[in-house]
């Protein structure tokens, strides 16, 4: 079995009948994660959401990635993800730089095109231009570290500006791409970038995704260690409440996630109905999306390999199974925003104690057969 590392992932959730507010939720969500960075977790994601009320209220993580800079000492900080169309580049690139400043060159910057048609409406940009604002976005992002910056493209334009602070990771920290269409998954290993793949996709799908990305990152790069700048990385998200007691797990899990996956494939739906260029896979995924939302349960989310819910050897070996696939990190919405934080501290420590050193022994020993 591989080795992989053990993040958490949030989407600072604010469920209506959890009955907190928004000041709780982002002081029990620190308080979280601080614990998490003494329990020996690898790294934290934060997305960028905008209007999506209860199911994300993280409009903007780069503040909240900066409290934790403060908050914590050793987890990787990941941004998943900044979305190029409507943030712009050189703002992207300063703030990603104070962030690895702040953080001792912790930062891992996560970018994506965003899939909400009412985000664009409201910043302004035009949806069917997506993938054109990532690419330039994304040549400008790679050289800001370095001294004077000119460009001159069809979307951005300027002359000899310096791009300040320096971020301390060289040349820059490390790049992922949000990615659910298979074209992305090409496009990314072509552009030498790590791909993270949310949390609405099954299992089946992501197995495939995973090794058309590898094979893809061997077309491109097929000799040698990657260059500079480059992360041949895969990281998958899964919701997952791992508790002592198995059965006390799943009763929490089995609302939780129901409330989880439910305001998630509602706030995809729109993309999945989009007529929109480049986004016709959303149409296709789609219709197997329907019909889980209308059989949807805990059993069904854990056939489909989207959740782990019970005690340490069953989450042990669904996190198992990722490694052996090939997955580098797994994201774990732990309890997926919707139960007490008292359960999800009781989760991280079963998760640090019981879980992960039985998976990183299983990492270092050697293979059989």
């Amino acid at each position: 079995m591989g080795s992989m590392e053990f993040d958490l992932f949030y989407e600072l959730a604010v469920p209506d009948h959890c009955g907190r507010d928004e000041a709780r939720v982002y002081a029990e969500t620190l308080d979280e994660i601080a614990l998490a960075d003494r329990l020996g977790f690898d790294g934290v994601w934060l997305v960028e959401h905008h209007f999506t009320r209860e199911y994300s209220h993280s409009s903007a993580p780069e503040l909240f990635l900066a409290a934790l800079s403060q908050r914590t000492r050793n987890l990787r900080l990941g941004h998943a993800v900044v979305v190029l169309p409507y943030n712009h580049p050189i703002r992207v690139a300063e703030r990603a730089a104070a962030l690895d400043v702040l953080s001792a060159g912790r930062l891992e910057l996560g970018i994506g095109r965003g899939f909400s048609p009412a985000e664009y409406r409201a910043f302004g940009v035009d949806m069917g231009k997506s993938r054109e604002y990532v690419a330039e976005s994304l040549a400008i992002l790679r050289q800001a570290g370095q001294g004077p910056l000119a460009h001159r493209g069809r979307l951005f334009a300027f002359e000899q500006i310096e791009v300040l602070p320096k971020p301390l990771q060289k040349p820059h920290p490390p790049l992922w791409t949000a990615a659910v269409s298979p074209e992305t998954f090409r496009w990314a290993a072509r552009e030498g970038l790590g791909v993270l793949v949310g949390p609405f996709k099954p299992w089946f799908l992501i197995k495939r995704d995973l090794a058309a990305y590898r094979r893809a990152w061997r077309q491109h790069h097929p000799e040698g260690a990657p260059p500079p700048g480059h992360n041949p990385r895969f990281a998958t998200t899964i919701g997952i409440l791992c508790l002592e007691d198995g059965e006390e797990a799943r009763r929490w899990a089995s609302d939780a996630f129901l409330w989880y996956y439910k305001g998630l494939l509602d706030l995809a739906r729109p993309a999945f109905e989009s007529a929109e260029a480049g986004y016709a896979y959303y149409k296709r995924l789609g219709r197997l999306q329907g019909l889980l939302r209308r059989a949807l349960s805990l059993d069904l989310l854990e056939r489909m390999g989207m959740v782990a819910a019970g005690d340490p050897d069953a989450c042990a070996a669904r996190l198992a199974a990722l490694a052996e696939a090939g997955v580098d990190r797994v994201l774990l919405a732990v309890g997926a925003g919707a139960v007490p934080s008292a359960i999800v501290r009781r989760s991280l420590a079963v998760m640090a104690e019981r879980v992960f050193p039985r998976l990183r022994r299983a990492a270092l020993s050697p293979s059989k057969g």
